[in-house]
């Protein structure tokens, strides 16, 4: 069974009302820096490629890079997150600012660094080694109120709200709990882009969008097919208790299931060169769309699109508004 498509006219008109639209973001932010060169040799010392540098380059990572994604597709995003008392904090806000976005809703625990991503990366996109700066530890205490406090404060007026879920400490079972009660006070939908430790958590959702191999470690199943997914949505959506989900399935594109049907949204993608990402585009896709009012099947496929764009760029990367609208000139 496949999802309807989504008609032309109806997607440039729901993707011209993504300006201003205020999105809540919350979660897990990080700062992802790659360090490029050139490989031409084997080390002396042990059997690891020697990397000559030239150049050096950072971009918003996890909550943040949802937030990017956000603010490139015309949308309005405040952001509320973690971040340690460090350079890579600084760093991250200047980044934040350059996008366009507002640092406000950071929350600084000196008592952590700030996630952080080091790359690696050969001058022909292939990663060598990685290294993360994180303390992953559950926030709690005053450091929690102090979240909720902004969630409070930033949320009032939010069209969505959104959680960014990575595990690195900012999302916790009373942050998601004070989420549903803005939720249900405003009416938003709520979306989750969510990782299985929490899964739990995550009960009152609008939708969920767990990528191929959470749905598959979520359910105990093997996703093989349509049919595969469409039992694996259904049984995440009873474990989690929320009310939709949308499994991103890479080149099998995804699988929808909320209140109103279920089916397959077939990949788009024309070329594939770094999925780093692409689910935070995804997620901020899906959240502005249902801002605009879209159906969840319209945000899905609006999102689908998305994602077929962004696989096509390096490192978590965005897709304008402009470029969205590239997708649907020409049927």
């Amino acid at each position: 069974m496949r999802v309807v498509p989504l008609d032309a006219a109806r997607a440039r008109d729901l993707i011209a009302c993504f300006p201003g639209l205020p999105v809540l973001v919350v979660g897990d932010l990080m700062l992802d820096r790659f360090i490029v060169g050139r490989v031409s040799r084997i080390s002396p010392e042990a059997p690891v490629p020697v990397v000559q540098f030239q150049a050096e380059h950072v971009r918003l990572g996890g909550a943040a890079n949802v937030a990017h994604n956000i603010i490139a597709l015309g949308g309005r995003a405040s952001l509320v997150g973690l971040v340690g008392r460090d350079t890579a904090a600084a760093q991250l806000r200047q980044e934040l600012s350059r996008a366009g976005g507002n640092a406000g809703g950071l929350v600084e625990d000196a008592s952590r660094p700030t996630t952080e991503k080091v790359r690696i990366v050969t001058d022909r996109n292939q990663q060598v080694a990685r290294i993360d700066y994180e303390q992953d530890a559950d926030v709690s205490g005053q450091l929690e109120h102090e979240l909720v406090d902004r969630i409070r404060r930033l949320g009032n007026g939010a069209k969505a709200l959104l959680v960014s879920d990575y595990l690195k400490g900012a999302v916790t079972r009373t942050i998601i709990a004070q989420l549903v009660v803005a939720m249900k006070k405003s009416g938003a939908p709520f979306l989750i882009d969510p990782k299985i430790p929490h899964l739990t958590c995550y009960a009152g959702a609008t939708i969920v969008t767990p990528n191929h191999g959470e749905a598959e470690t979520a359910t105990h199943r093997r996703i093989r097919n349509d049919e595969e997914a469409r039992e694996a949505a259904l049984d995440f959506r009873a474990r989690a208790g929320c009310e939709g989900v949308l499994i991103t399935r890479g080149e099998h594109g995804m699988w929808l299931l909320d209140a109103a049907g279920e089916g397959a949204i077939p990949s788009i993608a024309r070329e594939v060169s770094d999925v780093t990402g692409a689910g935070d585009t995804v997620a901020a896709t899906l959240a502005l769309a249902l801002a605009a009012g879209a159906t969840m099947r319209e945000a899905a496929i609006l999102a689908n699109y998305a994602a077929g764009l962004v696989v096509g760029k390096f490192g978590p990367a965005t897709v304008s508004r402009e470029e969205l609208v590239g997708q649907f000139t020409n049927d």
